[in-house]
């Protein structure tokens, strides 16, 4: 009897002793800092895409700012333009909303193509942590290593991860240094396990897609209810010039709180998704 309660002692002074595990550390204010630099960085919205491809997005872009450039003489010079010089003044800059959001996200990417296309890529290696065919970035996939500086997040062309398996093992990445494009993709050791592909949750689809529909929508609905109301009749110009600067302004706004809000609860939805696991 005293031996069983000496043990029931000790047990119930281990049970005591037990900790519970700590939860893993949230990210820092720094950390979230240096992580939406390092995505600045690293190209914003264009990150994982072809130097080759961003290249052919800048000619493409540069087209549509000249064209927009065309449109604001026109109206502020040109026979089609609305009456009054305040009112084509207001109407004309209109078109530069398109100009600015090329300059401000695809410019940029421009400029680490470039570098990226005379620089030999960088070498990778590490332990795979996870895949996946798909990821928030249209037509890109994902890949996760554990390097010896930490784990790492690349994406990468859905085509190259075809033989990624679902096991843990040495991966060697050739990835560009600016854009972190994923050359090519090798993968080590013997034995491997097949990674299954889940579906494509239809979040994802439609998260993935805001980064270039809502800058679209916004120019447009601030070039049409700005320049819709410019060539309106309505008197006197000064008000006219600023009502046609309220509409577009206005709507633009509404499109931006309408998708920031969107956006978010999308976000909410797919922040328990992760690339595909490792067996």
């Amino acid at each position: 009897m005293g031996k069983r309660r000496v043990q029931s002692k000790q047990i119930r002074r281990q049970m005591r002793q037990i900790k519970p595990k700590p939860q893993a550390a949230q990210p820092t204010a720094a950390q979230q800092r240096r992580q939406r630099e390092r995505y600045v960085e690293s190209g914003g919205f264009l990150q994982g895409y072809a130097p080759e491809f961003v290249m052919r997005l800048g000619y493409i872009s540069a087209g549509v700012a000249v064209i927009s450039l065309l449109v604001i003489v026109e109206l502020i010079l040109g026979p089609l333009a609305p009456k009054g010089l305040p009112v084509r003044i207001v109407a004309s800059a209109a078109w530069l909303v398109p100009v600015v959001f090329l300059v401000s996200f695809v410019a940029p990417g421009v400029r680490l193509a470039w570098k990226d296309l005379h620089t030999q890529p960088k070498v990778v290696q590490g332990q795979l942590l996870g895949a996946s065919t798909v990821s928030t970035s249209f037509g890109l996939g994902m890949i996760m290593l554990r390097t010896r500086s930490g784990n790492e997040q690349f994406f990468c062309p859905p085509e190259k991860l075809a033989k990624v398996p679902g096991n843990v093992v040495p991966v060697v990445l050739s990835v560009t240094p600016n854009l972190r494009h994923v050359r090519t993709v090798s993968v080590m050791g013997q034995r491997q396990v097949g990674r299954p592909e889940p579906p494509v949750p239809e979040v994802v689809r439609r998260l993935r897609l805001l980064p270039i529909a809502t800058p679209a929508a916004l120019a447009l609905t601030a070039i049409l209810g700005d320049d819709v109301t410019a060539f309106l009749p309505f008197q006197p110009e000064a008000l006219h010039a600023v009502l046609a600067l309220a509409v577009g302004a206005v709507l633009a706004g509404g499109v931006f709180g309408v998708s920031f809000l969107y956006q978010r609860r999308l976000v909410a939805e797919a922040q328990a998704l992760v690339p595909g696991g490792v067996g």
